[in-house]
């Protein structure tokens, strides 16, 4: 049989996986200085929290996710995203707590699954950086958590972005916003898809989600849910705005923008890719505020908002906008052995060397000394040691500077005793 990864998974390879290094080290250096911590959820949840999160109507609850019964009949789903098992951690480690510090300020990463058409960008594990806030009320934290994603981005080097807001107002602009827009979308009942006629009456908000052609047209005259927010909804939009200019952050408002999660309120947004080639995929993060999904999940009236942001479309933008991402492979010594009986005294060698806190390597293949040499070329060393049968007998090791070319032989004993001095010695020639 001709074994194969699953549909929509892939396999990441050494030379591609350096890629992946480099984006969640940046995340974890950025977020640190926004005070965010790392935090980990299991990767399976019970089927509960994310219903009742993520909401029944979803397309993810409805059609996407990989949920089963365990052999202790519990309901329970591979997790589809990170807002959902975080909250539930938040409220099952009472982490809202007076000794905590407010806002508690989390991040995460790790894989997520949907049973989904696996397109560009999109696959059935996918892997996504996120964080979390909770706690605050104040705009002033919506637009941090906006301009440290944009700050994320700028730091990897991708130039192509804009970002783009609404609100969702609060619990009565919704309410109002709902009436009207079912009586717009009855008038049009008809002409739309069946997708959106089934979340007409469950969730109508959907609808102006959707991606079906019979149901653009209708979408866009749909009535814009800021013609229907509260004097409090609209005071908080009005500040996420006014903090924005005041900032200088360019932005742009698109009043259709619902996000595909119910739990969302408040300000929304999502930061679009404009490089060449991104096709249909072209948001790469996106959050909001969601006050009340906390007590939702059990716990008390908590406000919170946060982003999330997929790393495979993140590579594809990269990859689209030609950034280099920086080798973190480095090599700092390459140990050459010649003559068989020279074997155990160069793993000895390595050894010690990494021992000093050094990377090192040698030769298992019993490759003859010239492909030694090239090996130690093609990874990049920055030194070359060379332990023949008579360096052996002698207790003496020639090491070489790959920069300048420059040689000299030191005693075995002034390598075990302290290869600091020898690293430090030969480059001082490469600096000279």
């Amino acid at each position: 049989m001709n074994y194969q990864r699953p549909k929509g998974t892939n396999d990441i390879l050494p030379g591609e996986s350096e890629k992946w290094q480099f984006i969640e080290e940046t995340a974890r250096l950025l977020f640190g200085d926004y005070q965010y911590q790392e935090i980990r959820t299991p990767i399976f949840e019970h089927y509960e929290v994310i219903a009742r999160s993520v909401g029944d109507t979803t397309d993810i609850v409805s059609k996407e996710m990989y949920d089963f019964y365990d052999k202790g009949d519990r309901h329970v789903t591979l997790r589809p995203e990170g807002t959902a098992p975080i909250v539930r951690s938040y409220v099952e480690n009472k982490l809202f707590g007076p000794e905590f510090k407010k806002p508690y300020k989390v991040y995460y990463t790790g894989p997520m699954f949907r049973y989904e058409r696996p397109q560009k960008g999109r696959l059935r594990q996918f892997h996504q950086i996120g964080v979390e806030a909770f706690g605050s009320e104040n705009p002033s934290l919506d637009v941090e958590t906006m301009v440290m994603a944009m700050d994320f981005f700028k730091q990897l080097g991708i130039r192509h972005i804009r970002l783009v807001i609404n609100t969702l107002g609060d619990k009565e602009t919704r309410a109002n916003y709902r009436h009207a827009l079912i009586d717009y979308l009855e008038s049009h009942e008809a002409a739309l898809s069946e997708d959106s006629k089934r979340r007409l009456h469950e969730n109508p908000l959907r609808v102006l989600d959707s991606k079906d052609k019979k149901d653009q047209p209708i979408v866009q005259g749909a009535p814009s849910i800021l013609d229907y927010l509260t004097d409090t909804a609209n005071t908080h939009f009005e500040t996420v705005k006014k903090t924005l200019d005041h900032l200088g952050v360019a932005y742009e408002i698109d009043h259709r923008m619902v996000r595909g999660l119910d739990y969302y309120n408040h300000t929304i947004f999502e930061i679009m890719s404009d490089a060449p080639g991104m096709g249909a995929q072209t948001t790469i993060c996106g959050g909001g505020r969601y006050d009340g999904l906390v007590e939702e999940l059990g716990g008390p009236a908590i406000p919170g908002v946060g982003f999330a942001m997929g790393i495979e479309r993140i590579l594809l933008t990269l990859d689209q906008e030609g950034v280099i991402v920086p080798s973190a492979v480095n090599l700092d010594a390459y140990v050459v052995g010649i003559g068989e009986a020279t074997n155990m005294e160069v793993l000895k060698i390595v050894q010690a060397i990494r021992g000093f806190g050094y990377s090192a390597d040698r030769d298992f293949m019993q490759r003859k000394t010239k492909a030694q040499f090239k090996s130690a070329d093609k990874q990049g060393a920055q030194l070359v040691l060379t332990l023949g049968e008579d360096e052996l007998s002698q207790g003496k090791i020639n090491v070489k500077s790959m920069k300048s070319h420059k040689e000299k032989t030191f005693s075995l004993e002034e390598l075990y005793q302290d290869f600091n001095e020898i690293y430090d010695e030969m480059l001082t020639f490469i600096i000279e």
